[in-house]
């Protein structure tokens, strides 16, 4: 029979796992879009996260079936927090995939509309590029800090800091895609500037996918009072 522990180890060890396999995934696209500006070899870099999109499906997969196929004797008394919050953590799994799959959908989007990369525009996006690597690696520290509170019945996480650090870089993505296409759209030089606005959307989309992985924990925690993800008013004043 498998303890507690052994469940809670499981579902970190496989977690972390993901997390790891979400972020190569990402921290490819800022890649991609200086191959494609220098017209270096980003198809490879392409198929490279393709590849590891794959496996991130994979490792997902064996997550929700870690997380479905565990009965109370697996998980632990019928009170755990994995208990009480399993399907809202299945979604949050699902939703967390999403990052993954986003990613690809970006390059390959890029590829197939051939936007001009010498301009103001383009630039803007390459750095919305590196805000979304600096957010998926920070949204890696918070998930496993999450899901340690949740898969440790007397664990205490605070994951204040990061979540509003997510939520800053998500406000300069906002910024940035603004930027991107007020440029393209002021300059008549650019050529099609509707591509560069659904590109930019589409880049913008992927930080609000990860900011809306914050709230879904906010929510969460919300009833677990050893997960805390939102600063006390008292901290604030201080």
């Amino acid at each position: 029979m498998a303890t507690d522990a052994d469940f809670g180890e499981q579902l970190e060890t496989q977690t972390a796992a993901y997390l790891d396999r979400i972020d190569d995934c990402v921290a490819l696209l800022p890649r991609a879009l200086d191959e494609y500006a220098g017209d270096g070899p980003y198809r490879e870099t392409i198929d490279e996260i393709a590849a590891i999109e794959s496996e991130c499906d994979e490792l997902v997969r064996e997550i929700t079936a870690t997380i479905t196929n565990a009965g109370p004797d697996d998980i632990g008394l019928l009170n755990t927090r994995i208990n009480f919050n399993e399907s809202a953590l299945l979604d949050f799994y699902k939703e967390l995939d999403v990052v993954a799959n986003h990613t690809e959908r970006i390059v390959q989007e890029v590829v197939m509309m051939r936007p001009d990369a010498d301009g103001d525009p383009f630039r803007d996006m390459r750095e919305m590029a590196t805000r979304i690597v600096e957010m998926t690696a920070v949204l890696g520290d918070v998930v496993e800090g999450f899901v340690r509170g949740l898969a440790r019945s007397d664990a205490t996480e605070t994951l204040t800091e990061g979540i509003e650090a997510i939520r800053d870089l998500e406000s300069e993505c906002d910024e940035l895609r603004n930027d991107a296409i007020a440029t393209a759209f002021a300059d008549d030089a650019v050529d099609q500037p509707l591509v560069y606005r659904e590109l930019a959307i589409l880049l913008d989309e992927l930080a609000n996918t990860i900011e809306d992985l914050t709230d879904r924990m906010v929510v969460i925690a919300s009833k677990e009072p050893g997960i805390v993800t939102e600063a006390t008013p008292e901290a604030d004043g201080e």
